[in-house]
């Protein structure tokens, strides 16, 4: 079913809801999903409703129109968007074909609802199944003493290709500051939750050595700082002294799996408010 997605932050206040659902009834809009959160700590309202498409008399730009003053009566910082319109996605990676593969699977069986534009990577490695989906893929060395060129490249194609959403399927080079920029909340990463206790080479030989009995990954939104955006989601696995290095390599190959489809998925669905350095996922 089509429909329009309308995703609203704003200060927190009385007839917020009230006046969003009486301007939509006014128009016969017919409310699939809703949701609302009320934030105590900065006084903040965040909500995003589901309409069928096909219960109003007009289009995005009319609503966007028709909206707008109930939007600045409220100071609301919004969008709308349109089902029938899938983001476009640009996928990055580097050797690690574990989470790409899985991201591609997900687009060719439809558990993806977008268009991945292309591949971008630093290695030629796993061209021959990214081609097999018939999606282009471009190698973009990267020379460890001067990034500047490659990455002014990344950019030049992420831009040819009018994308919406960036996904660094375990991309292993830091994006340069004016790139976290330019796509602020629109580049989405994935690491292990391990971070930052166990930082560098290895993760997992550092945690297998310590014991630790949860391993898990994060799924963010990029920043200048590194790996310290907006939380997504994130999950965990249990393990014991009985697993060894390659069992939580394993282990943790699957969960950033996961972790990463659901929360693109998220974003594909514009389920993710960002507020500060905060997320509320509906």
């Amino acid at each position: 079913m089509r429909t329009f997605r309308l995703v609203i932050a704003c200060p927190d206040g009385v007839g917020i809801v009230a006046k969003v659902s009486n301007f939509l009834a006014s128009h016969n809009g017919w409310i699939t999903e809703a949701s609302h959160h009320s934030d105590d700590q900065s006084g903040w309202f965040f909500m995003r409703h589901e309409i069928r498409a096909d219960s109003l008399p007009f289009g995005l730009e009319a609503f966007r129109e028709a909206f707008a003053p109930i939007a600045e009566e409220f100071s609301m910082v919004w969008r709308i968007t349109d089902t029938a319109q899938k983001k476009r996605v640009v996928l990055m990676a580097s050797r690690e074909s574990h989470c790409l593969a899985d991201l591609l699977h997900r687009w060719h069986s439809d558990e993806l609802d977008c268009e991945i534009s292309c591949v971008i990577s630093n290695h030629d490695d796993l061209r021959s199944m990214v081609e097999w989906h018939g999606i282009p893929y471009y190698h973009v060395p990267v020379d460890p003493k001067n990034k500047e060129p490659a990455f002014a490249e990344v950019s030049r194609l992420v831009k040819q290709h009018d994308a919406e959403v960036v996904v660094l399927a375990r991309y292993m080079q830091i994006l340069p500051p004016d790139l976290c920029r330019e796509y602020a909340h629109q580049v989405i990463n994935i690491h292990h939750s391990f971070l930052p206790s166990f930082v560098g080479a290895k993760p997992y030989h550092q945690a297998s050595l310590r014991g630790v009995k949860l391993i898990g990954a994060t799924c963010h939104y990029v920043t200048e700082e590194l790996d310290a955006g907006p939380i997504i989601e994130q999950d965990v696995v249990r393990v014991s002294h009985s697993d060894s290095i390659e069992d939580m390599v394993r282990f943790g190959r699957d969960v950033e799996k996961m972790v990463l489809a659901r929360g693109l998925r998220y974003h594909l669905e514009d389920r993710v408010l960002v507020h500060g350095n905060k997320t509320v996922v509906f």
